[in-house]
């Protein structure tokens, strides 16, 4: 990614005079030093001169608009700006927006307050003036309200950079579908041409044997330094298999991960859709590749799911450079455990889960599958981390994209799985199984998922928006009558 950094604009207006003007430069000077200075923001704030006119203002707006570091404006009315001198501005500009309502003081001066200070701090109208404009020229923004020294109101700017990092960078998701999607099958579909449209994803098809010339290439020395490394960073778990033998499966694991990568590179793709139908001359369905593959940032859909391998590529750049992030992957709903009590779904895939969500050791395993017609793929296998998460699926319903988001609580398997050769998550959708369940069905939500623990429900739900497509949530709050109203009036506003 770029080295991105969002610029801090102040407005104000001349009535007061220079001093306050003054007074309104230095304010704000400082509070971009204290932001940079907190350690919370993942970007840095780049401080913009006062905007006090018309001309400077779309100026601004332009400039930003010019510089591919700039990911977004932070706006911010110290005094009352007047609104009509932001419009040409604000028609003009092209990249996220946040408006910041805060003011410099937190605390009322009892004391010693006069009409000088009053006119000086009018955060509390100056910020509706501007707030008015901007709501009344239909324009997408996030707003943020409190102290601008509150952890909690810096972390709210923090997760927004985030989501304005996705939303740029989403225009440069280039998608390699290696041939087509499941035969017969739905929701994997879609139309690519407004997905281009909306979101400025590439989503383009390849035969399978161009990119299997490239796996073909890599020459022995390579595929030999490559399963090293693996021998050395996971556990072998041969379970009774011939030591030379499972390391040739392991090979050629290691020779389709050097030869996927070197094709993506090559052709600027940032995700993969692969489909186990349509292999060509592969040796095996990729698994252990893929999953490497996704942990070093690309997107990945299973057969043919272009659209959760640019949800699962958009993810990882938002979480990119995150303390302490638990992990992005591709799931897919398997298999549900049903006893009171215990309620979950079983995710899962058949190889390609992303071992950023491993919780403890991560194994090598070499096993049969039915799918694919070739031979033993090596795979990665691990349980995943707890905690909270979101599972997102994005769907094309014809006319319009919806996002679904379904926050989950991620468990540990109650039983060892020791037949099951695949990485596995175990988690309850809230606000519990049978209505998280029956949410996803009715809002249309697919069997593939983009998983991560990292990102939030109201990040997502401000990338939605600012692609204007429509966001539907099931969390703690989700009933089904509510749902099924708000579907209704969603239908109508997205019409």
């Amino acid at each position: 990614m770029k080295n991105y950094c969002f610029w801090f604009c102040t407005g104000s207006q001349d009535l007061y005079g220079d001093e306050c003007l003054s007074h309104v430069a230095e304010h704000s000077r400082e509070m971009v030093a204290y932001m940079n200075a907190s350690g919370i923001l993942p970007y840095e704030v780049v401080w913009k001169p006062t905007l006090i006119d018309n001309a400077l203002i779309r100026k601004t707006f332009n400039d930003a608009n010019a510089d591919e570091n700039c990911a977004g404006v932070i706006t911010w009315m110290h005094t009352f700006s007047p609104a009509k001198s932001w419009i040409l501005g604000l028609q003009e500009y092209k990249k996220p927006l946040c408006h910041l309502h805060t003011q410099y003081l937190q605390e009322i001066p009892y004391d010693t307050i006069d009409m000088d200070y009053m006119n000086e701090h009018q955060s509390a109208h100056g910020d509706r003036e501007y707030g008015h404009i901007v709501t009344r020229m239909g324009i997408e923004r996030k707003v943020i309200m409190g102290y601008w020294k509150d952890e909690k109101v810096l972390g709210r700017l923090a997760s927004w950079m985030r989501t304005a990092v996705g939303v740029m960078e989403s225009s440069h998701i280039r998608i390699m579908r290696i041939a087509d999607n499941m035969r017969n099958v739905a929701v994997t579909e879609g139309d690519k041409v407004e997905a281009q449209i909306k979101f400025g994803w590439e989503v383009d098809a390849y035969p399978v044997n161009q990119i299997c010339k490239a796996v073909d290439a890599v020459t022995d020395a390579e595929v030999k330094a490559l399963t090293d490394e693996y021998y050395d960073t996971y556990k072998i778990l041969l379970e009774g298999r011939d030591a030379d033998e499972f390391r040739r499966h392991v090979e050629a694991q290691a020779k389709i991960e050097i030869g996927f990568e070197r094709f993506l590179k090559e052709k600027d793709y940032q995700a993969i859709v692969t489909h186990f139908g349509d292999l060509g001359s592969l040796q095996q369905l990729p698994g252990l590749a893929i999953q490497r593959l996704m942990q070093k940032g690309y997107g990945f859909g299973a057969e043919g799911d272009w659209k959760t391998a640019g949800m699962v590529r958009l993810m990882k750049i938002m979480t990119e450079g995150m303390k302490g992030a638990k992990g992005t992957s591709f799931y897919e709903d398997y298999t549900y455990n049903l006893v009171p009590g215990k309620e979950g779904i079983l995710e899962a895939h058949m190889l390609e889960v992303c071992p950023t969500v491993a919780d403890g050791d991560i194994s090598i395993k070499v096993v049969p599958l039915s799918m694919g017609n070739r031979e033993d793929p090596a795979r990665l296998v691990f349980t995943s981390k707890t905690g909270t998460g979101i599972a997102c699926s994005l769907i094309d319903l014809g006319h319009r994209f919806r996002l679904i988001i379904n926050e989950v609580d991620c468990k540990k398997n109650e039983k060892p799985m020791p037949k099951l050769p695949v990485a596995t998550a175990f988690w309850t959708p809230r606000p519990n199984l049978q209505t998280g369940a029956e949410s996803w069905i009715i809002c249309g939500g697919a069997h593939h998922t983009a998983f991560t623990y990292d990102l939030t429900t109201e990040q997502m739900v401000d990338w939605a928006d600012a692609m204007g497509i429509e966001a539907v949530v099931i969390d703690s709050d989700t009933t089904i009558r509510g749902l099924k109203n708000e579907l209704r009036w969603n239908a109508a506003s997205y019409r």
